[in-house]
């Protein structure tokens, strides 16, 4: 796919940028590169860094000892306390964030606003290649304002903000962070820890590293849901009722992954220029789906959730692991301009190549996926004019990918994105004004593959997006918040290309290349106020879509057709467009209610929910339930409790191919002390997860009838900064 030289211009600007002459004047710029622990109330995801009252739409940010309290070895756990947000969950060691019922790629994962250049979205047992540990805050944008960063991010965007590139000249000779984990479930031992080095005037040296190992899962009851577990009972044979008894581990889920990474960076008083490398290995099981059909009944069954099995060939995706590896290079930069109209310049970009091998019980090699990626963003920051502000950028993307070996679902294929982006915003004080737009221009091309019986296919998109918002001082400290956007969104390569067996989602996947744009209209309404010791935020959204992309159970004929007329290994799923409307809520309060002693006693509340339809078709697949959540704090400056139950309803609105999922609750507890009266970043926290040990089951997992959440989990967590 060899287009236009404008498609390769930004990455000419990766290889120019150290030309820049400017970095040595002025005062440092203002914005996500001059990001500090100071400015927490600051969300940098924003393009135009705004206080997280400010932004027109669902917003978290996760930092400090919450961070600390929340922190797994996966991004989606870390994450799935969050409000608008579960997890794909498919055991403790691939869970990918669901934001609003969205999952897949309508959700852009970003490591310091750059993707994270892994097969993650292309199906739910691969991991994301994003490690938590080196996290410094959590950004989650949901809603318009994610569009900025790709027309594909309608879900919303999750941007974990690290120091690879240092981003400030440390005070001391040598500057040392480090994190320990034990936690009880899994076994899990995690060690990590980096350093900086100011090398020179201005320039600072960065070095990091991790390593987490942990064992099977224990979980708080039985492995199989009910529906399984019956069907097992029922069964004359002896070790599928054995299998339906299970309890306790979830076979095949330990893990060790490691990664290790450097960098620098020139910090001027004009501007800044850093780049990393990093490397990480990450050899995980899956957990295996139990047949509990009877093999001399059929010779092909189906589960509660119309998974077809092969019991002749014995396709139960049963212990398999993935051994996954990254090298990846990032670059960033910022220039102060300082001029009448443009504030500033900055550069992000960033390379990556990704391999993961699939495992077979045997130690061979099944299917090997490959992925190389880059991208890049160029910001025009533009200068304060009374109560206008504004940005404007360029971003490129490229990936090829490629599977080979016993579950190619896809051929080889390589996309290539160009997108033009711009946000402006008008303060008028009791009113603030803001609009946006991208237009997207989009290449996709597959290669031509005997095996999967296709030729090679090209197709490109024009897509474009825009939304408009107001807020409105309503009283002091509380503001009323319209959003409305209409976006537009390029099918995915898989999407498009889809035409193979695939054994993480138990599916014959057979994608449609002939594909429209998905469009669709959105209105966001938001309530947000604070005063003395308390705050509210509500946000309430309706997204109506044309041309939404699913995927459907089809006839068996369209699928063989398309394998050349041979049995299918698993059921039958065609890639499909229709109408569809999501709508749902999010609301946060919190409150100080007094103190007791020398300690201030906080409570808070979360609550979420989403309902999709797919019209023709009827509920959208692994839509999150109903969750409620509440906690109570007691704080003072160096000792923090924590008590917290959640609720999460049961899941009685599903589509055809699904079960139900149970309600379940859970209740946490921690404690946190602050060893030190001057150094607030180093702390020993205890917590308790999941105190009764209660039987939980996402209903967003596709996995959630053979695979339960964690169960008891007593962690113990030291944090050390100097």
């Amino acid at each position: 796919m060899h287009r236009l030289s404008l498609l390769r211009a930004s990455c000419a600007i990766a290889a120019l940028s150290p030309a820049l002459p400017l970095f040595a004047q002025t005062s440092t710029p203002s914005g996500p590169q001059a990001y500090h622990d100071d400015r927490a109330d600051i969300v940098v995801t924003a393009i135009i860094p705004r206080r997280q009252g400010d932004i027109l739409s669902g917003t978290s940010v996760i930092s400090g000892e919450q961070l600390t309290r929340e922190l797994r070895p996966t991004i989606g756990e870390t994450l799935a306390r969050q409000p608008g947000v579960s997890a794909t969950s498919f055991g403790p060691n691939a869970s990918r964030p669901v934001l609003r019922g969205f999952q897949g790629e309508r959700v852009r994962i970003l490591t310091d606003g750059i993707g994270s250049f892994d097969v993650s979205n292309t199906s739910v047992d691969h991991a994301v290649a994003i490690n938590p540990l080196t996290a410094d805050r959590i950004e989650v944008l949901r809603g318009p304002s994610a569009l900025l960063y790709g027309s594909s991010a309608i879900g919303g965007v999750v941007n974990v903000i690290d120091s690879r590139i240092p981003r400030r000249v440390p005070d001391e000779p040598v500057h040392i962070d480090g994190i320990a984990t034990y936690g009880s479930a899994a076994g899990e031992r995690t060690v990590a820890g980096e350093l900086e080095v100011p090398v020179a005037a201005g320039l600072v040296a960065h070095f990091d590293g991790s390593y987490t190992k942990t064992d099977d899962l224990r979980t708080g009851g039985y492995i199989l849901a009910a529906p399984l577990r019956r069907i097992a009972a029922a069964s004359d044979d002896e070790e599928i009722r054995q299998d339906g008894r299970l309890r306790g581990k979830l076979p095949n889920t330990a893990a060790e992954t490691w990664e290790v990474a450097g960098g620098f960076a020139y910090i001027g008083d004009r501007g800044n220029l850093g780049i990393s490398v990093s490397h990480s290995e990450n050899r995980y099981g899956v957990p295996s789906r139990f047949d509990v059909t009877d093999s001399h009944d059929h010779d092909h069954d189906h589960d509660e959730e119309g998974h077809d099995h092969d019991h002749e060939e014995g396709h139960s995706h049963e212990n398999v692991t993935l051994n996954m590896r990254q090298t990846r290079a990032d670059l960033r930069g910022e220039v102060a301009v300082n001029g009448g109209f443009l504030d500033s310049i900055r550069l992000r970009a960033g390379w990556a190549t990704y391999q993961h091998q699939e495992i077979e019980p045997t130690g061979e090699v099944g299917t090997t996926f490959r992925n190389q990626s880059m991208e890049s963003r160029l910001e025009f920051v533009q200068s304060r004019r009374g109560g206008w502000d504004g940005a404007t950028g360029v971003q490129y993307f490229t990936r090829r990918f490629s599977a080979d070996g016993e579950e190619k679902f896809l051929p080889k294929n390589e996309t290539e994105q160009l997108g033009v982006f711009t946000l402006q915003s008008v303060d008028l004080g009791d009113t603030r004004l803001e609009a946006g737009a991208r237009f997207e221009k989009s290449w996709l091309r597959s290669d031509p593959d005997a095996d999967l019986f296709i030729t090679g296919q090209r197709r490109s998109f024009d897509a474009f997006s825009a939304s408009a918002g107001a807020s409105q001082q309503i009283v002091p400290g509380w503001r009323l918040g319209l959003n409305v956007a209409r976006t537009e969104r390029a099918p995915s390569a898989e999407e498009l290309f889809a035409r193979g067996n695939h054994a993480g989602t138990q599916a014959f996947e057979l994608g449609n290349p002939s594909f429209g744009l998905e469009k669709s209209w959105g209105v966001e309404g938001s309530l947000r106020g604070e005063g003395p010791g308390y705050s509210l935020s509500l946000s309430a959204y309706h997204n109506w879509f044309k041309g939404f992309i699913y995927d459907a159970l089809a006839d068996d004929s369209a699928c063989m057709a398309a394998n050349g007329g041979e049995p299918l290994e698993f059921p039958c799923y065609q890639y499909a467009q229709s109408d569809a409307r999501y709508l749902g809520f999010e609301a946060e309060a919190s409150v100080k209610l007094g103190r007791i002693g020398g300690y201030a006693v906080n409570l808070d509340g979360m609550a979420d929910y989403v309902r999709a339809t797919i019209t023709g078709s009827g509920p959208a697949v692994r839509i999150p339930p109903l969750r409620l959540l509440g906690g109570v704090e007691l704080q003072d400056d160096r000792l923090s409790w924590r008590a917290e139950v959640e609720h999460s309803f049961a899941q009685r609105r599903i589509a055809e191919t699904e079960t139900p999922t149970d309600g379940f609750t859970l209740v946490n507890a921690s404690v946190s002390f602050k060893p030190f009266k001057d150094n607030s970043r180093t702390a020993i926290s205890l917590s308790a997860n999941n105190i009764f040990d209660v039987e939980a089951r996402r209903h967003a997992s596709v996995l959630k009838d053979f695979a339960p959440l964690a169960g008891r989990d007593i962690r113990v967590t030291a944090r050390l900064s100097i």
